[in-house]
């Protein structure tokens, strides 16, 4: 009997509707551990080359881990794993909330979902018990609608609910998935696989928690996590949340504004996560929010999730659907140069109805701006629509049009790239890596991150490894526990930084396979260090896990995510980034200036790669470095 875990891999074929339970060993759990990697692996294993990433036969994989569904925080976390309908590479995009603990105790540690259904439907899983039903009552409802119909038609308040909205069956590729009608799997367009499949919701229930190996020493972990928050440097999350980042980043230069023209924002103090809270952010009766507005995931004693109440004004905000987080406020504020949340409260709302990543949305539209600014859009293409920079109405609007897929909107639901592409211009003010918008995280202000966000292999990410300033003596100890030992200036870009770069990406990697939140767990900052994260997966599985087997986790996720698109074609040539980047200086502030230097930056993605142990020609990992991590099974 496995502690932590189910043993059960839940198998659905939407074409046939056949349904079948796999029972992977203990061997195959403590290798891959869940999330990520196990999502990954299950991808390799059922689809072929140069499959549609809109296909019947793209393969979506919702990946828990050993660990998910035990008291403690930040373990509520899913992964969602695809062909990207966004990049053409592997998908990857993790959620929080209830939903991902509940799947757990429903009986199941994974759900891989093939083919597609002849007309909408939607998973009910209860007990280990699993139905597909007809969902036509649900497509094109939003997905505090469909939330609140199958509570009633499954009469049980106690469900949790994972979605697509009418984005996703609108197949705009940047489409989301969402559960508690505010929590995404955002990145990757995991949304439009879904939507492709014609399957509007999986719902679970779910009575059966996992056993824990040692609930001793899992009390412990938990108990200190309760005890040492309020000192840790995440307190400031419980209060202020992502958005309580804003200043900060303003101050240093790194705050994207103007669509990456620069660092600085002249109304960032009307978008601060201290004005979100001061002024916007409201309790609501759902259960699961305390007095002060802010929701949690199970478990977790953070509780970092936004809830924005507006009821008056030109934007009404309806808390259900949560509130904005700092790439919220960034792509759909200061990228697009509005310095207005309500209105950027307003279309994370309608994301989190539609089911779109706010990212993506956001700095799509920032796209169409520059663009428009810089008069290469003109209203005959927007159909009308005044996309100069700070008109916050048609901000607003255009999201709801994306999600629709209607007017200008329909061109920019491809994404800014393929936006780009089909309208023949524009492509100078493009801001994505792998076709996937850039975060905002600044590689001129973080300059690790330049090679991160490019090598990464589903496009750029912020959450794919450390950031610059966190090499610094204040966290040598946890540092060391990964092996760095050399702490550098944020500026600096030079060997030991890269070695940085890969190890803090194996960590954050290992993060992703685990299905921990960032915020909680990690290498630097974090509530919990990694020898913890270590300390938790003995405590629930009875495993002697270290930090170094936690390591090479991660790096075998890296490993699988590239060979997944080094089988498709995908490697070197795609590893780079934005060519406003290394061209045009950032204007204003502590950036002012700053470009990124090709000819440095060519040879320090060299050096990762080398140091990555793959091949410097084609950026692919080697048939040798497969074998070391046990994916030999991946060369044949």
């Amino acid at each position: 009997m496995p502690h932590g875990y189910n043993g059960k891999i839940l198998h659905v074929d939407l074409t046939n509707r056949a349904i079948e339970v796999e029972e992977p060993p203990e061997a195959f759990y403590r290798k891959y551990m869940g999330g990520s990697a196990m999502g990954a692996y299950y991808l390799l294993k059922n689809t072929r080359p140069g499959v549609d990433a809109l296909g019947p036969e793209n393969v979506l994989c919702l990946m828990d881990s050993v660990i998910t569904g035990v008291a403690i925080s930040g373990q509520s976390r899913m992964t969602a794993v695809a062909r990207s309908p966004l990049t053409g590479c592997i998908g990857d995009s993790q959620c929080g909330g209830f939903f991902p603990a509940e799947m757990k105790w429903a009986g199941y540690d994974g759900i891989v979902i093939k083919g597609r259904a002849s007309s909408p439907v939607y998973l009910w899983i209860k007990d280990g018990a699993v139905e597909i039903r007809d969902a036509s009552h649900l497509w094109g409802k939003i997905t505090g609608e469909v939330e609140a119909a199958l509570k009633q038609e499954l009469g049980d308040d106690k469900i949790e609910v994972l979605q697509i909205g009418p984005a996703g069956e609108n197949l705009v590729r940047f489409a989301a998935i969402i559960n508690m009608s505010n929590r995404a799997n955002g990145r990757t367009g995991m949304g439009a696989v879904m939507g492709s499949k014609n399957l509007k919701a999986v719902v679970v229930r779910g009575t059966r928690k996992p056993t824990v190996a040692d609930k001793k020493a899992l009390g412990e972990l938990t108990r200190w996590g309760v005890k040492n928050f309020a000192d840790s440097d995440v307190a400031d999350l419980g209060k202020y949340g992502t958005a309580g980042v804003v200043a900060g980043q303003n101050r240093g230069g790194g705050l994207p504004t103007y669509n990456f023209n620069s660092g600085v924002f002249e109304g960032w103090e009307n978008i601060t996560g201290e004005r979100l809270y001061d002024v916007f952010l409201k309790g609501a009766d759902k259960g699961k929010q305390d007095s002060q507005g802010r929701d949690t995931c199970y478990a977790c004693t953070v509780r970092c999730k936004r809830v924005v109440e507006i009821s008056d004004g030109p934007y009404t905000v309806d808390p259900h659907y949560g509130g904005p987080e700092y790439e919220t406020i960034a792509t759909f504020g200061s990228y697009c140069g509005i310095d207005d949340l309500p209105a950027i409260s307003k279309a994370n709302e309608y994301c989190n109805q539609y089911g779109m990543d706010t990212i993506s949305c956001g700095a799509t539209i920032a796209w169409a701006m520059e663009a428009f600014h810089e008069g290469v859009l003109t209203l005959e293409d927007t159909g009308g629509l005044d996309l100069s920079y700070g008109n916050a109405e048609t901000m607003v609007k255009l999201t709801e049009m994306i999600a629709r897929r209607e007017g200008f909107g329909d061109v920019l639901a491809e994404g800014s790239a393929r936006a780009a592409d089909r309208l023949g211009k524009g492509h100078e003010f493009l801001i994505t890596t792998k076709k996937q918008e850039t975060p905002a995280h600044m590689p001129q202000a973080k300059i690790s991150l330049g090679i991160i966000y490019a090598v990464n292999p589903f496009g750029s990410d912020h959450q794919s490894s450390e950031h610059d300033p966190s090499y610094h003596k204040v966290y040598a100890d946890r540092m060391a526990q990964i092996g760095l030992h050399n702490p550098m200036h944020p500026r600096v870009l030079n060997e030991e930084k890269i070695r940085f770069a890969l190890r803090t990406q194996w960590a954050y990697s290992a993060t992703d396979s685990v299905n921990v939140c960032q915020f909680v767990y990690g290498p630097a900052w974090h509530l919990y260090d990694m020898q913890q994260l270590a300390d938790t997966v003995r405590a629930v599985t009875g495993w002697d896990v270290s930090v170094d087997e936690l390591l090479e986790l991660g790096e075998r996720r890296v490993n699988l995510l590239r060979a997944f698109n080094a089988r498709e074609g995908i490697g070197k040539e795609q590893d780079t980034l934005p060519e406003k980047m290394f061209k045009k200086a950032l204007k204003g502030g502590k950036s002012e200036g700053r470009k990124i230097d090709h000819a440095e930056w060519l040879a320090h993605r060299d050096l990762y790669y080398q140091m990555a142990g793959w091949d410097v020609e084609t950026g692919n990992p080697t048939p040798e470095k497969l074998e070391s991590l046990g994916l030999g099974w991946i060369l044949g």
